[in-house]
This record gives structure tokens, sequence and C-alpha cells, in this order.
């Protein structure tokens, strides 16, 4: 069994129309939420990435009834039973962790496997832990490979959130909608992804308010019934796209997209040189001739997304001097750096910050070594001279929907081969 790489030969002008997917940081947690149902659920326009089909079949394992077809899921926990989770599926994502929060409000326990996914460095779960535990739950970790999480019930408390984290954030959600009395979560993040949970735990009669502000509160309740949820639109693989039709694109319309989820990327676009035009669900980019360096920092949500720091970073490369990249959220998360010096880059990291000169890209055989930096390595690839080879590419599967054919819809020269 060989392993599939993807290669590109750059230097192609794109052009045509890319529809963006459902939202994946959304999806990997509303999925472990619908366990909280104890009626039907489906959820409706869910992206075609492997981490969608790893948390079904999680689902599965506790023996919920699933029917996954095209970006439609259907849901029924009618005859759900709390069985441990301590296998090799939960340790190829990180997003398995929501069934921790999950099952604590359904069953007020669980058994668990300890959650893998991108290594980006610490990426501590002990927030999520301390809204656990803030509720009530006691959390046997004597165990090296799993977790236990119980509780005689749950209570709602006061939680003050020491990082702003998404994935705290709704953990803490998932457990608290059933509770009794109120949760206030303080510090909470305020991602579309977690007001998008919150809207999902709405429909089912969840009693949640705040969800977007940094101060979440929570009136549990007894019961949840089913409901039908849409996902929102993925802005991150929005901004992908976006960044390959600032590197390349002759003229590229980006449909289904909520622009003030990506209003910090068109801001750094505009400052670039790009010619955008917003409407009111689409956008449409031309690439400029001549780019002006930038200085681009993450932050937290409404600020830069940590996860479009690598994907824009090809980018910077054709404009006129020196660009640098603080990465405020993910220090460590520079790991394409030494990807992009192989294809020719001039680039540094240091201290959590990439300082990125003018260069000639060329291809070269180079390393995914997790799902943003992957994109960053597409984006490359596109505009340098010569075939770039990009290995381990299951990390790039794990967040796009069919990149490959959507990028040769658009007139690249990209495939896949078997090595």
């Amino acid at each position: 069994m060989g392993q599939e790489v993807i290669k590109i030969r750059g230097g192609q002008t794109l052009k045509g129309e890319v529809n963006i997917n459902g939202a994946k940081n959304s999806a990997v947690a509303i999925i472990p939420a619908a366990i909280l149902a104890e009626d039907n659920v489906t959820i409706k326009g869910l992206p075609q990435i492997s981490d969608v089909e790893t948390l079904v079949s999680l689902l599965g394992d506790l023996n919920i009834k699933t029917n996954l077809t095209g970006t439609t899921l259907e849901v029924d926990p009618e005859e759900i039973i709390n069985a441990p989770l301590p296998n090799q599926k939960v340790e190829s994502l990180r997003a398995s962790y929501y069934m921790m929060g999950a099952m604590l409000g359904r069953f007020n326990k669980c058994v668990i496997g300890l959650p893998g996914g991108c290594p980006l460095g610490p990426r501590p779960i002990d927030q999520h832990i301390k809204g656990f535990k803030a509720l009530g739950a006691t959390i046997d970790e004597s165990s090296e490979t799993s977790m236990k999480i119980e509780a005689d019930k749950l209570v709602g408390a006061n939680i003050f959130l020491d990082i702003v984290s998404v994935g705290a954030t709704i953990n803490i959600m998932l457990a608290a909608v059933r509770a009794e009395g109120q949760t206030v979560i303080e510090n909470a993040a305020k991602e579309p992804e977690v007001v998008d949970v919150a809207r999902f735990l709405i429909s089912l009669g969840a009693d949640i308010k705040g969800a977007g502000t940094s101060t979440l509160k929570i009136n549990g309740v007894k019961h949840l019934h089913g409901s039908e949820h849409q996902v929102i639109p993925d802005r991150i693989e929005a901004g992908t796209y976006m960044c390959i039709a600032a590197a390349c694109g002759e003229e590229i319309k980006i449909n289904n997209i909520i622009p003030t989820h990506v209003e910090p990327l068109i801001v750094k676009l505009k400052e670039l040189g790009l010619d955008i035009n917003v409407g009111e669900d689409h956008t449409q980019i031309k690439r400029g001739n001549k780019y002006t360096s930038v200085d681009i920092k993450t932050l937290v949500y409404p600020g830069f997304a940590t996860d479009l720091q690598q994907p824009i970073t090809p980018l910077l490369f054709m404009a006129d001097g020196v660009s640098f990249v603080t990465e405020t959220i993910y220090p460590a998360r520079f790991k394409h750096v030494d990807e992009l010096k192989n294809m020719g880059a001039d680039i540094v990291a240091d201290n959590g910050t990439a300082t990125i000169k003018p260069s000639k890209l060329k291809g070269a055989k180079v390393y995914a070594s997790d799902l943003r930096a992957g994109a960053s390595l597409i984006v490359a690839g596109l505009i340098a001279e010569g075939v770039t080879t990009i290995y381990n590419v299951k990390h790039i599967h794990r967040g796009y929907t069919n990149i490959v054919n959507t990028l040769k819809s658009l007139g690249a020269d990209i495939w896949t081969e078997e090595v």
C-alpha cells in the first residue's frame, strides 16, 4: 500500500467559482452535541471530510443509529448506550474531546481515550477539565491511555477560563446544558463556531444566552428534543481559497461565505493591494500586479485567525518588502517554515514571529506537518516554478473537501499519485 501525494505544477492562472463547505470546527462539535438530544436530529451542510466520518463512527460505537449521505447526517439516539471510547479513532482526532462534554452532559460519566489530531505544540485540555470539575465531576487520570470522568450530578457553576479557548468554551457548554441551575462561563471564546454550536443546542431546547460575547449564561434544562440544523460556512476554507485567488486568480468568485467571519483577512488582502468585491454571501477576488508588504498578528476572534496565518504566508513572498507574521495563539505553529525554505523561500521564524522577504519559489518535495501547513504548501505550490510534491496529505483531507478537484476545476495543474 503506497501513500498518496499531491503534485502541483505551478504557474497556472486560475479562474472560476468555488462553493464553500460547512465549517469543520462547527461540525466536529455539533456531531458530538447531537448525543444530548433525546429525539432525532438532522444536521445539514456538513463538510465531506475524514474528521466528520470519524465522529459519525464514534456515535455508532454508542449504539446510535446514523445515516450520513453527502452533507446531511441523520442521528437517531433512541437506543444510545454509554460505552467507553478508548480507541484509535479518538487518538486520530483532536476534536473527539467534545465527546467528553457531551457524554458527561448526557450520562454524567464517560470513559474516553486521550485525543490526538494536529501536533501544534502544547494545547492542553486543562481548561476543559477545570470546567468539568467546577460542575461537580471527578476525573480519574490513572490510566495512560484513557480518562474517566464522572459526577453524581452536574450542578451549575461560575467558571472563568484562564485562556480564551474555543474547545473549552464549547465542551463546558455541552456539559452544562443539562446541569442543575445556572452556569456562567467568563472569558468565553466568541468565535462563530461557538455561536453555531450554541444555536444548535438552543434548537434542541437548551437555554443559552450571550453566545458570541465573552460571558455565556446557561440555565440547565432536564430534557433536550430533536431538531434540524444547518452548519455555518467554513471561514477558514473560505480564507484559504481567498489566499489562493490572491496568489494566482485571474478572477475567482467564492460562494457561500459570511463576510464578517473573514473580515480580518479581507482587510489584510486589501492592504496587500488586492481588488476585492464583497457581496452579501460571496466575494470576488482578482490577483494584483504588485503587492505591498504587510504585518499580521494572529488573535482570538474577531482578530486575524491563527488558522489563516499559514495559508496567507506564501502570498507575502510576492510582496515588495519585508513582512512579519506574529503568532500569539500557538507560537509553535511554524512547521511550514522549513518546508517553504526547501522551496527557496527567504523566511525565518523566531520567538513566535516569522520574517518573510520577497522570494521566487521553486517546486520541491515537501511534507504537510498539520492541516493548515498543508494548505500553505498548496498555495506555495500553485505559485512555484516547476512541480511541488506534498507528502502526508491525510492532514489536508481532514479539513478540506475535495481540494484537488476544486483546484482542477479552476484550472490548476494538480493531481494525486501513489508513491
